[in-house]
């Protein structure tokens, strides 16, 4: 059990933390909803600085934009065989920075150490 105490506004900003890997992750349903995760990490990334919840943004902004031009190159080069297994790599490697920071976050650590 962790034994870590947290403000109400720590919890409000963890519960939004975890509305936003929520988000990410409902995105592999309905693809508009990792434009509000990114949106909502931009809003209310400085309300999180100094927190560990700082590098769970941090972690979200970056596998958004990465996950995106993997993609976008993917798409440029669907037509040629590569495109197809880069489109799939892409694919695992977001679903596998969504479980990490999820269970991470589940445990109130920050994705990075120092």
């Amino acid at each position: 059990m962790n034994n870590i105490t947290t403000t109400a506004s720590e919890e409000s900003a963890k519960t939004l933390t975890t509305v936003i890997y929520a988000l990410y992750a409902a995105s592999y349903f309905v693809g508009v909803t990792a434009i509000v995760a990114i949106v909502m990490n931009y809003v209310k990334r400085d309300d999180v600085v100094g927190t560990f919840l700082e590098s769970h943004f941090r972690w979200q902004i970056r596998t958004f934009w990465f996950g995106m031009l993997w993609g976008v190159l993917g798409a440029i080069t669907m037509m040629f065989i590569i495109g197809w297994f880069v489109l799939i790599a892409n694919g695992i490697w977001i679903i596998y920075r969504i479980v990490k920071g999820w269970l991470r976050l589940n445990d109130c650590k920050p994705m990075y150490t120092a």
